[in-house]
């Protein structure tokens, strides 16, 4: 089997290595005898993440069982139309017996025909960098927060190293606490191959209030994230997850586990029903990253005081779609020492994560 390929009883880990490490971006799902079973991409993975799913959950749990296909002789130009009419980038090819046999992805297509493809991607990003770290002291009296030192390289300009590879050309940096540091280190951006700009808050503004600042209103969605986060996951399926959903704004989550450790009583009245050994409750936690589409962006409040919070509150109070995106992948909220060695650990034993 191709690294593409999996078996049914895979674990939802295994499609997640095989969907980050195919420039594709989907995984296929296969019995013995090579027949198509179905199709796996990341936001198969997250939706099933989001229906109580773990990772050891078996793939052919999340998998899409009735994915579009085409058979071998299939011209291009019939692939093209298909990919289009069903909004999709891949199709799996089968043989007359229905076995896999190839996956035509549209970067293919566009190369043969010259035609260039177009993958969509955030406008721009904002990050919250104004920041003071009070709780990091005494390592922020003369940085601010998001300057601080992570394996080598300081917080922010991972956060902005990550945004390059994510194909985002543009961010505008919120500064407050400190901001003079953060200007001088990162300049107009040209040395990091994206384009900075500043958003200079005169007094705190929150984690959204800041976006009233901006210069432009975006024709499309933008990337809004805090200045202390660090994570690995995707924000090119931030992205395609974001617009899939039709959303006003999808919030990052992180699946956080309360253990309690107690038995726990059922009771009805006062008579025991059941008795639970030990439980787990599972939460979503926002994880301070969020998509947010240009109508959302009216809601905050010109030069005051704003929390993304806020501008969730306000769109579910308006019926606008709110969505919520699981990250699966390394995230870490650096809000104290504790979180600050953790991360630095992280980033100093795991080889495969650049500086």
């Amino acid at each position: 089997m191709s690294d593409l390929q999996l078996r049914p009883d895979a674990p939802l880990m295994a499609a997640v290595r095989a969907i980050e490490a195919s420039r594709r971006r989907i995984a296929i799902v296969v019995g013995a005898d090579e027949h198509l079973l179905g199709t796996l991409t990341d936001g198969d993975v997250r939706r099933c993440l989001l229906d109580g799913g773990t990772l050891e959950t078996p793939v052919s749990h999340a998998m899409n069982s009735k994915p579009v296909t085409a058979k071998l002789d299939s011209s291009s130009s019939y692939l093209l139309d298909l990919m289009r009419r069903g909004n999709i980038l891949a199709i799996p090819q089968v043989d007359d017996e229905g076995r896999f046999r190839r996956l035509v992805h549209l970067t293919d297509l566009c190369n043969e025909t010259g035609e260039e493809s177009k993958v969509s991607a955030f406008e721009f990003a904002v990050i919250m960098a104004g920041g003071e770290g009070i709780r990091l002291r005494p390592l922020t009296e003369k940085i601010p927060k998001p300057m601080i030192d992570i394996g080598g390289l300081p917080l922010l300009e991972r956060q902005i190293k990550r945004l390059v590879r994510n194909g985002v050309q543009r961010v505008y940096l919120s500064v407050n606490y400190l901001g003079y540091v953060i200007e001088d280190h990162f300049g107009d951006g040209t040395e990091f191959d994206i384009e900075i700009r500043y958003l200079r808050e005169n007094e705190k503004l929150g984690t959204a209030g800041a976006l009233s600042l901006l210069p432009e209103k975006p024709s499309g969605s933008v990337l809004v994230m805090n200045g202390d986060i660090l994570t690995t996951s995707s924000f090119d399926s931030l992205h395609s997850f974001h617009k899939s959903n039709g959303a006003c704004v999808t919030v990052a989550a992180v699946d956080y586990r309360v253990n309690i450790p107690y038995g726990v009583i059922h009771a009805e009245g006062q008579f025991i029903r059941r008795l639970e050994e030990k439980p787990s409750q599972r939460f979503f936690c926002n994880a301070g990253i969020y998509a947010v589409s240009p109508e959302a962006l009216d809601l905050v409040t010109e030069a005051k005081h704003c929390n993304m919070t806020d501008v969730v509150e306000t769109c579910l109070s308006r019926n606008l779609p709110v969505a919520v995106f699981p990250v699966h992948e390394y995230w870490s909220d650096i809000g104290t020492l504790d979180d600050l060695e953790k991360a630095r650990t992280f980033f100093s034993e795991t080889t495969i994560h650049e500086k």
